[in-house]
């Protein structure tokens, strides 16, 4: 983005001079400075906030873990083909006739 020179800025102020005339121009611009003040106040507020809190909250302790005793695996029972059941398919449904 180019940055605004003497020139521009002065070409600037004269159309908004012509565009809102000499009366309302300083209401304008008292208004506009309002409004960035506030829009400032309440930046600075929710930055503060924000950083009061990350300083009020305490810092949790590194939690070790110990780590557990592993035990051997069991063996595995023999599967036989008779304990094994083999499944069943539903019986297809009937539609309902109205």
């Amino acid at each position: 983005m180019p940055n605004i020179g003497p020139a521009e800025l002065i070409v600037i102020l004269l159309v908004a001079l012509v565009v809102f005339g000499p009366r309302k121009l300083p209401e304008l611009g008292k208004s506009l400075g309002a409004g960035l003040r506030e829009f400032r106040r309440s930046t600075q507020s929710l930055k503060d906030d924000f950083e009061g809190s990350l300083r009020d909250t305490p810092a949790r302790p590194a939690q070790t873990i110990a780590p557990a005793a592993v035990a051997a695996p069991e063996p595995a029972a023999p599967v036989s083909a008779q304990s094994v059941a083999a499944p069943t398919a539903p019986a297809p449904s009937q539609p309902e006739h109205r």
